[in-house]
Order: C-alpha cells, then structure tokens, then sequence
C-alpha cells in the first residue's frame, strides 16, 4: 500500500520526504505510521526501479533542513495507472485500498471509475453474502449447543458486520449511479457547445 500510496502522491506534484511521510502517516493513520526509516527504503526501492526521480535538493520547512524531492516518472505514472485499476491484488485489505483509490479517481477514465465501482460493490455483495451464510451455518452448527450465549454473541457481531457491508454495498450502488450521471451531464454540456 505505501508504494501505491508515494505514487499517488507524486501524481499530483513533486514532494519531499517529509511531506511524504506526514501525508502517507495521516492516510494510514492514527494507529499506524510510516517510520522515516521504512520510507527511506521504499523511496530508494522506488528510484532504483525508475518510478521516481529525485529533483533538485529542497529546505523542508519543518526542519529548515534540505530535503530530497521526488517526482515520478513515466514509469512511474504507468505503474500507478497499473495499481489504480487492479481488482486482484490485496483482497484482503482491498476495502481500504478501495478508500484509498478513491482520492485519485480524477487521474484515471470514466470508465476506468465505473469498472472500480462495479467491482468494489461485487466485493461487497461476496462479503455480505459470505457474512449471511456463515451466520446460517452457525445457527445449525450450534443449535444444540448448551450455551447460547456464545452462539448469540457470535450471530450478533455477524448481523452487525452485514448491515455494514449491506451500507457498502448501497453506498458503491448510489456513488457509481452519481458518477455515471455527472457524466453524462458533462457530455450533453460538451454536445451542446459543439459547434
């Protein structure tokens, strides 16, 4: 997630270090934060594989110290677009990647949006399907079982997981339908100053 997370950021304007990390510990935060050692390695990790660049020396105006600048590269902005609209990796943590995507769905097509959008509520929709049939098999699992303050407990924190999920899934629904629409008005608006 960092090197998405650097990447993203050098799309919008070359950054020094220290800019880098407050911004990537504010994205990743408040529980986690990238250390200045753990930064440093991606960043030379990133040069060597010619993602980035270092740009003239600047003064970080936190530290009044100079400060190395990156920006990216034409490599560098194929391999964010690569990461903007893969779908396969990190399924685990694909949730927060998703938010994280988000900020950036300006630098890539309107279709490139949409078919995140549709893949991120399926995501959803498999997790809350997932969600209501482990609840099922539970509810089977342990209906004999003497104590039902476990099986309770259980079935409650999985309702309560559902109906966030459920949320999701109608929030990705409602977002890619707003999307869709403001383009269209944008094209109609293009249409009828064409000349």
């Amino acid at each position: 997630m960092y090197e998405f997370i650097i990447l993203s950021l050098l799309m919008r304007s070359p950054m020094h270090g220290y800019l880098i990390a407050k911004i990537a510990s504010d994205q990743i935060g408040p529980w986690a934060k990238i250390s200045s050692g753990t930064l440093s390695t991606i960043l030379a990790k990133l040069e060597r594989a010619g993602l980035i660049a270092q740009c003239a020396p600047t003064t970080a105006p936190q530290t009044g110290r100079q400060s190395r600048t990156f920006s990216i590269t034409d490599t560098g902005r194929i391999r964010f677009h690569q990461m903007m609209i893969d779908t396969s990796s990190n399924l685990g943590e694909y949730q927060r990647l998703f938010y994280q995507k988000l900020v950036f769905f300006d630098l890539i097509r309107l279709d490139e949006r949409l078919l995140l959008w549709d893949h991120y509520r399926n995501y959803c929709q498999t997790t809350l399907l997932y969600l209501q049939t482990e609840a099922v098999a539970l509810r089977q699992e342990l209906a004999g079982e003497a104590n039902l303050t476990f099986r309770e407990h259980a079935l409650r924190v999985m309702t309560r997981m559902e109906q966030q999920w459920h949320a999701e899934v109608v929030w990705a629904t409602e977002e890619r339908a707003r999307e869709a629409e403001a383009a269209g008005r944008d094209a109609a608006a293009f249409d009828e100053t064409a000349p």
